[in-house]
C-alpha cells in the first residue's frame, strides 16, 4: 500500500509565504499526492505551480473554527471556485453542534452543497471529531450522509485532539461505502498513517507527508 496517494499535503499556517506554497507545490508533483490544500489567498498561486501535474488544489472554509456565518461560508465557497479550487474543505458550525443546534446545521449544509454541486466540486465536511462525543460523531454522520458530501473529515487540526483511529472506525461504520473519509490533525509518522487508512480513511490531510513518505519507504527496503 502506497499511501502517496493518499495524501493532501497541506500547509494553513496563518502566517504562510507565496516560498512555502511553491515548496509544498513541488513535493507534491514528486511525490504525486492526491492534493495540496492551501488557505484561500493561495488557490490561484498553488493551480500555477501545479500546473501540467494530476495533482489538485484544495481550500479550507469557515476555517478554523466553523462559526462564520452561512452567507459568509457561501461567499468563501464562490471565491475559492472562481480561483480554481478542486476541492473545498468546510468546517461546521461547531457552536451550533455543542448547542444541540442541528436544524441551523441542517440548514447550512443545504445551503452550501448546491452551490459546490454545480461546479462538480468535491466536498468534504470537517466536524472536528476530537471535541465531540461518540454519539455527536454518529449524528454527524446521520446528517451530512445524505446531504451530497464526498468525504467526511476528522479534524482541523487546531483542535486539542486531532484524528484517531477510533474516531475514523465510528465514522466508517455509519457512513455509506460511497462516503469517503480524510483523517487529518496530528498525523506525522507512517505507522500512524498506516493505522489510519486500515481503519477506513481514504486520503489524509497532513503537514508532514514528505516525512510520512520518506518513513514507508525506509520501511519497506528494512532500514
Amino acid at each position: 500500500m502506497k499511501l502517496n496517494g493518499y495524501i493532501d499535503h497541506t500547509i494553513l499556517k496563518p502566517t504562510t509565504l507565496i516560498s512555502d506554497v511553491e515548496k509544498l507545490c513541488k513535493e507534491a508533483i514528486q511525490h504525486q499526492f492526491a492534493a495540496v490544500c492551501v488557505p484561500p489567498p493561495f488557490i490561484k498561486t498553488a493551480k500555477q505551480f501545479l500546473q501540467g501535474s494530476t495533482v489538485k488544489t484544495a481550500t479550507v472554509i469557515g476555517f478554523p473554527f466553523g462559526y462564520s456565518a452561512i452567507e459568509a461560508k457561501i461567499a468563501e465557497v464562490v471565491l475559492a471556485m472562481i480561483d480554481g479550487v478542486d476541492e473545498l474543505d468546510i468546517v461546521i458550525n461547531l457552536i451550533a453542534l455543542k448547542n444541540n443546534d442541528w436544524q441551523y446545521l441542517a440548514n447550512e449544509i443545504s445551503h452550501i452543497i448546491p452551490v459546490i454541486k454545480q461546479q462538480q466540486k468535491t466536498v468534504k465536511i470537517i466536524i472536528e471529531s476530537g471535541i465531540l462525543t461518540n454519539d455527536e460523531i454518529i449524528k454527524c454522520c446521520q446528517l451530512y450522509a445524505p446531504a451530497g458530501i464526498d468525504f467526511m473529515k476528522t479534524s482541523t487540526g487546531y483542535a486539542e485532539q486531532g484524528a484517531t483511529v477510533e474516531a475514523v472506525e465510528l465514522m466508517r461504520k455509519h457512513l455509506s461505502p460511497s462516503i469517503q473519509i480524510k483523517a487529518s490533525g496530528g498525523i506525522k509518522t507512517y505507522a500512524f498513517a498506516k493505522a489510519l487508512i486500515e481503519g477506513g480513511a481514504t486520503r489524509l490531510g497532513c503537514s508532514a507527508g514528505v516525512a510520512i513518505v520518506q518513513q514507508q519507504d525506509a520501511t519497506a527496503a528494512g532500514y
